[in-house]
């Protein structure tokens, strides 16, 4: 590689020509591919129905788990709202089987979801931003949007990929269980979450503490999933986890959309690499 000391007045003519192509020419070729790719990925999140413009279709889940068959059920996403669920419960002690689902005029809105989406239509309009007919003059300009457009990405895969750590007073606060007809027994706790690409919801089986019982009382902290003999208070009561139920499924248009910003974050990367490698051909910045 030549150094700035050593690079021949021609040389310097051909790099810069080259860099010149790079921000107008190639720049915005990438611009392009990033909008094609994460408009398909704004599709996933949109899924239009068959029928009335706008109207967004449901989709039926069946919860599983290679470990437990005491919670089975059906979720029902439609876009980024659980519209319906219908979830059964053995419960361990006595195998009663209790039943309960949504109520018929209630929707639990997934916030992941629509975070996520809500990212993915800012990076759109970071990119739309800058229109064809648009002359990159920098290189430090270029790196700017693409840094702009990453962390609206980041954080769109990051809302899938890390779900909210709750306290257990946190998820009863939630509104969730009281999302059921009939109504939950006052010793079940409910949370529903995303993790990449799967739709989880886990059910809590809880006992009271007696005021005389001789157990350490430590409220349990914040976690995405909490374990057998964590403890918490609510109201005037103490309450202890007794077991532990997970389910999930699987959301197949979650997934294209994480590999979907996943491209979009390598196509930002090697066009941020390829303005930085021309800074290095410079002792200056020419951007």
């Amino acid at each position: 590689m030549a150094t700035v000391m050593a690079a021949t007045a021609a040389e310097r003519a051909v790099l810069e020509e080259e860099f010149r192509w790079l921000l107008h020419d190639e720049v915005h070729a990438v611009l392009r591919q990033l909008q094609d790719i994460l408009k398909e990925a704004s599709l996933r999140f949109t899924l239009p129905g068959s029928g009335t413009e706008g109207f967004t279709k449901q989709e039926n889940f069946i919860l599983g788990s290679c470990g437990t068959d005491q919670v089975k059920g059906v979720l029902t996403l439609q876009g980024d709202a659980l519209s319906q669920a219908d979830v059964n419960l053995k419960m361990p002690r006595n195998n009663q089987l209790l039943h309960f689902a949504f109520r018929e005029d209630k929707q639990w809105k997934l916030q992941q979801i629509q975070d996520a989406r809500n990212h993915v239509s800012q990076a759109i309009y970071l990119l739309a931003n800058r229109e064809e007919s648009y002359q990159f003059r920098t290189g430090a300009e270029v790196l700017k949007l693409m840094d702009a457009v990453m962390l609206q990405l980041t954080r769109a895969r990051n809302r899938l990929t890390t779900p909210a750590t709750l306290t257990l007073p946190e998820i009863a606060a939630s509104g969730l269980t009281r999302m059921f007809a009939p109504a939950l027994p006052s010793d079940l706790l409910v949370n529903v979450y995303i993790s990449l690409n799967k739709l989880c919801l886990t059910v809590y089986q809880l006992h009271a503490l007696q005021p005389n019982s001789t157990k350490n009382f430590r409220p349990a902290g914040g976690a995405v999933l909490h374990s057998p003999g964590a403890m918490f208070e609510w109201g005037a009561q103490r309450l202890e986890v007794s077991h532990v139920h997970k389910v999930e499924c699987v959301i197949p248009w979650l997934n294209d959309a994480l590999v979907f910003f996943t491209v979009s974050l390598q196509l930002c990367q090697q066009l941020k690499d390829k303005i930085s490698v021309f800074s290095s051909y410079w002792s200056y910045r020419p951007f």
